[in-house]
């Protein structure tokens, strides 16, 4: 993971926000494991990265769940992949996390920001 100034992202604050990552990512369309994960990486300008050992496993975390559903597709001269889409319940959880994360980034800003205005 690249460093911002001297610090790297905290483990734990990439952790808490992971699923909200990927359910936004297929939001409005399916996509395969390896995008997304490069789509995280590359929107956040490299500062956050997952590896294999943990991505995997939160997909079918999630899908297990029901938040998200994966099917194969076999495409000519490719490897086969599992894409991933949205569920209903999945829709409602986004919806659910957006909100909660807006109100955190809110009120941290609130109380960082709080002695300098």
């Amino acid at each position: 993971m690249k460093h911002v100034g001297a610090r790297a992202i905290d483990g734990e604050l990439k952790k808490g926000s992971a699923e909200l990552l990927i359910l936004s990512l297929i939001e409005h369309r399916a996509r395969h494991g390896y995008e997304i994960s490069k789509l995280i990486e590359e929107r956040s300008g490299e500062l956050l990265k997952f590896n294999v050992a943990s991505f995997y496993p939160l997909l079918y975390r999630l899908e297990a769940r029901g938040l998200i559903a994966g099917r194969w597709v076999e495409k000519s001269g490719q490897r086969r992949r599992r894409y991933y889409r949205l569920t209903a319940q999945g829709r409602e959880m986004l919806k659910a996390q957006r909100s909660t994360w807006l109100n955190f980034v809110i009120a941290i800003h609130r109380i960082t920001e709080a002695e300098n205005a």
